[in-house]
């Protein structure tokens, strides 16, 4: 058995392996159709995509994908845009209206593959209808740091729209459409992933604007008013305009659990898939895990060499500027439960590489973790209550530095007992 942190690293680069659009794509390709074939996309993994969809593709092909600054990978005959994320930014706004245009002439002979991942959500901004780039970012903004989690966040940004909520399928209607996705939110919801541009959306404008009260989210003045028009309602599932509209899942969060359980296995480290959709607090999943992995220990419910594999996509609520994601907010909650309990250590990465904002993946615990953060001087409760996670792990050097994947199944973590 390899030493911890490198079996560790060893599970969570099987998971992303599993999900890499240069083997999931291909098996999902249709035939060509009869007129055109436009590709069009949006996420952190969607270069890749469209890279993989070219090396496999027979006939002719033309089309643009926007991805996160950092994410792009070289094409031939599909334009690549790079854009921000998590907030958006002009360039994302001007590749969603030149996408929307794109797809706007096309006849029911033609046929648009839409190269959807994570990300897509801010990637592709067109703002609805009298509201603007600054309307769009500031409720993102204002959402990233509440807490809700991504379903929710996603209605809201379906409803200010130009583009979300099945409204990119309706625009490309009578062409047929099929969506090949990278699955990154609980649930693999189809109408969650980037906002669901080319499905119908069974979510109201009620409901979005519950969201924004429930979060005590302030709205411009356009956007209140655009909320309050019938047209701010997105394309309900059923609606004959997305007739022709198909969508496949070709890598998801469970896939990419199984291959870092198969590892394990391997490895002869028993695995315990907790779930791929778990959600909540950050820090307080972590605590929560740190009792179940003591449950299993002192109660002898396993043996060890084990390991506890779960995925899905926590919640950060911002209390201050401090740097970290989701990802080190879980791992520091985890190891102040633990308390140096001994034989325990866990990863918990992003499988698109970036967490949050920052330019690690994630990190890793040990036993010895807070014993260290002592010696240095460092207070885990205060960098916990600061936001300031990646501060913390940093001056430990236990950030874990991996660089765009280029694919995106959410969050990656793994508790191993050896």
């Amino acid at each position: 058995m390899d030493e911890p942190k490198v079996f560790l690293r060893g599970l969570f680069d099987a998971a992303v392996a599993a999900a890499d659009p240069r083997l999931s794509l291909p098996p999902h390709l249709p035939r060509p159709p009869a007129g055109r074939t436009v590709v069009i996309g949006a996420g952190k993994a969607s270069a890749a995509m469209a890279r993989s969809l070219e090396d496999h593709w027979p006939g002719e092909i033309s089309g643009l994908v926007v991805t996160r600054y950092g994410h792009a990978v070289s094409c031939d005959k599909i334009e690549i845009v790079e854009a921000a994320h998590p907030v958006p930014d002009a360039a994302g706004e001007d590749a969603a209206r030149r996408i929307v245009e794109l797809v706007s002439d096309l006849s029911a002979d033609d046929l648009v593959i839409a190269l959807i991942s994570g990300g897509g959500s801010a990637l592709l901004t067109l703002p609805a209808p009298g509201l603007t780039l600054a309307d769009k970012q500031a409720v993102n903004r204002a959402l990233l740091q509440s807490g809700a989690p991504i379903g929710a966040m996603n209605c809201v940004r379906k409803h200010l729209s130009a583009v979300k909520g099945g409204r990119l399928a309706a625009a490309a209607h009578p062409a047929r459409i099929l969506t090949l996705a990278i699955a990154d939110v609980p649930g693999d919801e189809p109408t969650v992933i980037a906002s669901g541009p080319t499905v119908g959306d069974p979510t109201s404008v009620r409901e979005a604007q519950n969201i924004l009260t429930r979060y005590q989210i302030e709205l411009s003045p356009a956007a209140e008013a655009w909320l309050t028009s019938p047209e701010a309602e997105t394309p309900e599932p059923g609606d004959p305009r997305l007739a022709h509209a198909e969508f496949r899942i070709i890598a998801a969060p469970d896939k990419s659990l199984e291959a870092a359980a198969a590892c394990a296995r391997r490895l002869g480290v028993f695995p315990v898939i907790l779930g791929a959709d778990l959600e909540g607090e950050a820090r307080q999943l972590g605590a929560e895990h740190a009792r179940l992995v003591r449950r299993k220990l002192h109660g002898r419910a396993l043996q060890p060499p084990f390991v506890l594999l779960s995925g899905g996509e926590t919640t950060v609520s911002v209390r201050t500027q401090g740097r970290g994601g989701r990802n080190t907010e879980y791992l520091l909650g985890l190891a102040l439960a633990l308390q140096g309990e001994e034989s325990v250590w866990a990863l918990a990465c992003d499988t698109d590489g970036i967490d949050g904002t920052e330019d690690n993946a994630g990190a890793v615990i040990g036993p010895d973790t807070l014993a260290r953060a002592r010696d240095l001087g460092l207070d885990g409760e205060a960098a916990l209550e600061a936001n300031d996670t990646y501060g913390f792990f940093e001056a430990l050097g236990d950030l874990v530095m991996t660089g765009p994947t280029l694919t995106n199944v959410n969050d990656f973590r793994a508790i191993f007992v050896p």
